[in-house]
């Protein structure tokens, strides 16, 4: 009984660590399986558009890294999973030693009882007794020796139904390690086709040079109009927080929240994928070309998608640029985030929002996705949206 208590208690100990493992990783596929499906929802709306795009081709690669990330999952899961089989395997040995240990010592009692039946033979015993105190001892045995027959078979049917118990939970373990294997199988030959249409996108854009070239001239000059009025805009600000009349309406307190939720944030748009990251980055095809410098980052997601304030603020300001339609400023203390790309908005100047207030609907790109310009800013420093959000 001791041995079954000790190797239980061991068994639930690690239990809460490995369900908190088991529930991490279940949540990250569910995560990467929501992803691979708001990705094709995205590439299903440009169907009938122009295919061979630069930002369909964008949206591919992602698939195929969330995709190849989640056969990363499922073939932890399968490792998980053979672990846990031999571990199981292992403690079934122990507890089959243990059975046949257990028999063995019934075995004996049984006989001790069986000899000892006849109440004759039990006072002869005890009668030859080299003391009164080997005569109490040996009145003991013989006074509990049916007990401990009983409490013995006990243990024997104990044990017998623990192994019954862990041989039924290896046979689950060995079906759902089956299943995984399956479910990987398939999505590692979705991960093929998905890499052929990738390539052969790559080989139709490169046949394009031209055509891209001028299409990246085209976007430079958006985006360097983009950045000179938003930074006109923020040195503009920074220079009325600093005067003496300034000062009173900056809410450091506010500051101080938002500063602490770096990494927190929610995303402005519901099961978006970026598209253009920030900073410099490199022509998708062309990798000697390099990209605009992007002062935040662009977001694509399913048309019709809300864009939702990330934190509580105050609109400061809604402005048209454009190449970036309308665009919405929301000030929180002393950071800002900028909202572009947007054929309607939900606000106005000077409007209070919180976290996840509405501030409008954007713009549906060229492959039929809204697709949403987002910059986030301390005072005149640029950061990194995605340090930001959760």
């Amino acid at each position: 009984m001791k041995f079954i208590m000790t190797a239980v208690l061991s068994v639930l100990l690690v239990l809460p660590a490995a369900a908190q493992d088991i529930s991490k990783q279940t949540e990250e596929k569910k995560r990467l399986e929501a992803e691979i499906a708001s990705i094709d929802r995205q590439l299903d709306a440009n169907k009938n558009k122009r295919k061979e795009s630069l930002n369909t081709l964008i949206l591919t690669r992602r698939k195929l890294e969330t995709r190849t990330r989640l056969i990363e999952e499922l073939d932890r899961d399968i490792l998980n999973y053979d672990r846990d089989i031999i571990s199981k395997d292992r403690y079934i040995g122990r507890l089959n030693d243990r059975l046949d240990t257990l028999r063995e010592y019934h075995a004996r009692l049984v006989l001790g009882a069986y000899k000892t039946r006849d109440s004759k033979t039990w006072a002869l015993y005890i009668l030859t007794s080299k003391d009164i105190n080997q005569g109490l001892r040996r009145w003991a045995y013989m006074k509990n020796i049916s007990s401990s027959v009983r409490q013995q078979a006990d243990r024997i049917r104990e044990t017998e139904a623990r192994i019954t118990i862990e041989k039924d939970n290896i046979s689950k373990l060995r079906a759902a390690a089956a299943d995984t294997r399956t479910q990987r199988e398939k999505e590692k030959a979705i991960l093929t086709s998905e890499e052929r249409k990738a390539n052969s996108m790559v080989i139709q854009l490169s046949r394009k040079e031209k055509a891209m070239k001028q299409e990246l001239e085209q976007m430079r000059k958006k985006v360097e109009r983009l950045n000179r009025e938003i930074e006109r805009i923020l040195a503009e600000a920074v220079k009325e927080q600093k005067s003496s009349k300034g000062s009173k309406t900056v809410d450091y307190a506010l500051s101080a929240k938002f500063g602490e939720n770096k990494g927190k944030l929610p995303w402005p748009i519901k099961n978006g994928i970026v598209i253009q990251k920030f900073g410099q980055t490199y022509h998708p095809v062309f990798k000697n070309l390099k990209m605009p410098y992007n002062n935040g980052i662009n977001i694509s997601a399913v048309a019709g998608t809300a864009v939702s304030c990330v934190f509580d603020g105050i609109v400061k300001q809604i402005l048209v640029i454009p190449g970036y339609d309308q665009c919405v400023l929301v000030q929180h203390g002393e950071y800002f985030t900028f909202y572009c790309k947007l054929k309607q908005v939900s606000v106005k100047t000077g409007d209070k929002v919180s976290t996840g207030s509405q501030i409008g609907i954007p713009n549906t790109n060229e492959e039929g996705n809204a697709e949403l310009h987002f910059q986030l800013w301390k005072g005149t420093q640029k950061q990194n949206p995605e340090s930001w959000l959760r």
